[in-house]
């Protein structure tokens, strides 16, 4: 468990990668931008790209509609 602050709020997860964090939050499929400690990571690289406790991510989704 990782104890992360997602879009400004505490969340405590069962992820070791930025992708895991993107799948547990259901936004897998969805056009995602992250942002992991104020940098954006390339969808290809949330994978490989670990998390630990204390990270902060952003993540912008867009959703349609009018």
């Amino acid at each position: 468990m990782v104890e992360l602050t997602i879009n400004g709020s505490r969340k405590e997860l069962d992820a070791d990668t930025l992708s895991d964090v993107v799948g547990l939050l259901g936004l897998n499929g969805r056009p995602v931008v992250a942002e992991l400690n104020g940098e954006v990571v390339a969808a290809e690289k949330w994978a490989k790209t670990t998390v630990a406790s204390g990270m902060t991510i952003e993540l912008v989704h867009f959703v349609g509609g009018g």
